[in-house]
């Protein structure tokens, strides 16, 4: 079964930079195929997480988390399209922010940030590992975005929904 990693907090600001098509390169052997610059990739040839997580650690030029996701699980989120019937405009991104590990205890959801005023931050919803909302393109929502990890207690790592529906693109 294929899987995807997704890397935590890498190129970005000008911290952890790195090019992860180099690095698909480097794993060509695994089939791994490059989505964007946030260290995302796709590893289309069966693989041990455990191998894959030990190839990624011994080839990252520094330490981030590393969360990795069985394929079928992202096919499976995107095709149920989470974001049904919700608005689609230019201001409003929709995202899925992916969780290291299934937290032991969650907020009650769905969430909106702040709790008073205009939102920025709308959490709809969790799958397992998947959280998935929508947040305005203004640098507030980036802050409550980094949230995250402290209302479920592990590390999370966000992607902007067009990049999930890429990852499934790749894996089918």
């Amino acid at each position: 079964m294929a899987l995807v990693v997704l890397l935590r907090g890498v190129n970005v600001g000008g911290h952890r930079t790195f090019r992860p098509a180099a690095l698909a390169g480097q794993l060509e052997h695994l089939d791994a195929v490059n989505i964007g610059a946030a260290g995302t990739l796709v590893i289309r040839k069966r693989v041990a997480q455990a191998r894959l997580r030990a190839e990624l650690v011994r080839r990252l030029p520094f330490e981030t988390e590393i969360m990795i996701v069985p394929g079928r699980t992202i096919l499976d989120f995107a095709s149920r399209d989470p974001f049904a019937g919700q608005p689609v405009k230019p201001d409003i991104v929709r995202f899925v922010s992916v969780l290291a590990r299934r937290p032991r205890s969650a907020p009650s959801l769905p969430m909106i940030l702040p709790t008073s005023g205009k939102w920025e931050l709308k959490i709809l919803g969790r799958e397992d590992r998947m959280i998935f909302g929508m947040y305005r393109r203004h640098m507030k929502a980036i802050g409550h975005l980094g949230t995250l990890d402290r209302l479920f207690g592990v590390p999370v790592t966000t992607r902007n929904w067009n990049t999930i529906t890429a990852i499934a693109r790749a894996l089918a």
